[in-house]
């Protein structure tokens, strides 16, 4: 496909725009998809074409793309207060409203909420909390953050290093010191031949005391995970996985921060994902569906426990010296708490429930086609993992892109996937989603599959089925 030419909105974008996740020289040739308008589950092109939006936006727009209560109440909160900051002890209703919401439904006890503007400012905010929570309790030394490869917790520098995929260090000069990865613990792709998923977990549990051991308790201050790993291939850890690393937390002293920005507000079948694997954190951040991405905000809920720590330091140095412009912006927190009414009133979790079972069998169904080796989820997300064999169990070569050839073939079928690190293609449509809508979405995702299936067959890239 040759560069779009002229005064086009494709043209336009070719020659202004950087594009986040997108191969930078490839889009010079290929161009954009743009997107002009969106209505419940689907999005429309600029010229017309329909998309169901298979992975919520960016695994956020939970009550789908025109929701007019969501509309009224920015359009309501411009009008009376339409921006204001909360630094020196200023302060304002929407912003104190939604922190008593979050705090009065978060899954453990939680004190104080601390407002950013994305996923990857409330990690970079949980990473400092740790920081200075180690130097009020005089503990200069513990400072380690302890990730794990292929998790994603965003792309500021800090967080990038938190994240465990190549792309987000390649070139960037990542990971910072101080930042040490785990297993991933992802049985399918990581367990070895032979090895049970029991034994899978005992390895990981083993490696990661050893860990601890290794670098030295005294200076590994916190753990940050993912309750499903969403970027990094939407993975569902092993059974029995945290349930015996939490122990292994609590016998160092060692803090757990909950990432919920992908899994929180109901997409695992539960309001949180904490309560889906019975986590128990020192800190959760929130973000994305938090106002159904209709506006930029996050949160960070913290225990009381690093709450009085905070008090302490700033009243040590005279301040606490963090924050940003639009901390608690009015308008996208009148848009969030508009949004939290929204799932009790619609009782989003219950049609969750009511329909996950369908996504989740249909889903499943695809381990049978011959290029499937994994398919899986949980809630309204899952993944499948393409594969070169599935006995012995082989994978493509990256190079060939697989994932990336499957995600197109789904955009002319009508669809919005996302291909992922490793030949995994996520579905994670907006919560509102219904049946016929699944069984829909399904329908055009075999398609694009069986079009994978037949492009791999024709180069010969995987052994006759």
């Amino acid at each position: 496909m040759n560069a779009p030419r002229g005064n086009s909105l494709a043209s336009r974008d070719i020659a202004s725009l950087v594009h986040p996740y997108t191969n930078l020289k490839a889009h010079q040739t290929n161009g954009p998809l743009v997107v002009g308008r969106g209505k419940g589950v689907y999005i429309y092109d600029d010229s017309g074409k329909e998309y169901i939006e298979g992975l919520a936006g960016l695994w956020c727009t939970s009550l789908g793309f025109d929701e007019p209560r969501l509309i009224e109440a920015a359009t309501r909160q411009m009008k009376a207060l339409p921006t204001y900051h909360i630094f020196a002890g200023k302060s304002h209703e929407p912003g104190i409203e939604l922190a008593e919401r979050l705090l009065a439904m978060a899954p453990v006890p939680m004190s104080k909420v601390f407002f950013a503007n994305s996923g990857s400012e409330a990690n970079d905010t949980a990473m400092k909390l740790v920081w200075y929570y180690s130097n009020a309790l005089g503990r200069p030394k513990k400072k380690k953050i302890v990730s794990r490869n292929r998790a994603y917790h965003g792309v500021t520098i800090a967080t990038a290093s938190l994240t465990g995929l190549p792309a987000n260090h390649r070139d960037f000069d990542l990971p910072i010191a101080g930042i040490v990865h785990a297993d991933c613990p992802h049985y399918y792709t990581q367990g070895k031949p032979g090895e049970s998923e029991s034994a899978f977990v005992d390895r990981l549990i083993a490696n990661f005391e050893a860990l601890i051991e290794r670098e030295g308790a005294e200076t590994v201050a916190a753990f940050i995970a993912e309750p499903v790993m969403g970027a990094g291939g939407v993975l569902l850890p092993p059974r029995g996985y945290f349930e015996r690393l939490q122990p292994i937390l609590r016998k160092y002293d060692i803090l757990f921060i909950v990432d919920e920005v992908i899994c929180g507000f109901a997409r695992t079948g539960n309001m949180f994902g904490t309560q889906t694997f019975d986590l128990k954190p020192d800190m959760m951040t929130v973000a994305k569906a938090l106002s159904s991405a209709y506006l930029p905000i996050s949160g960070v809920l913290i225990s009381d426990a690093v709450w009085q720590a905070m008090v302490k330091a700033s009243a040590a140095i005279g301040t606490f010296g963090h924050g940003y412009t639009y901390s608690a912006h009015p308008v996208a927190a009148a848009v969030a708490i508009e949004t939290l009414k929204l799932y009790e009133e619609r009782d989003i979790l219950g049609h969750v429930r009511r329909v996950a079972p369908r996504f989740l069998a249909g889903l499943r169904k695809f381990a049978d086609h011959p290029l499937v080796g994994e398919a899986d989820g949980i809630g309204l997300i899952g993944a499948i993992q393409l594969v070169k064999s599935k006995a012995p169990r082989e994978f493509f070569d990256p190079a060939q892109a697989l994932a990336a050839y499957f995600a197109g073939r789904a955009q002319e079928h009508g669809l919005v996937v996302r291909p992922l690190f490793g030949d995994r293609v996520a579905l994670c449509p907006p919560l509102i989603i219904g049946e016929e809508q699944i069984d829909e979405m399904l329908r055009r995702f075999r398609a694009a599959l069986d079009d994978t299936a037949a492009m791999v067959q024709q180069k010969g890239l995987a052994p006759a089925a």
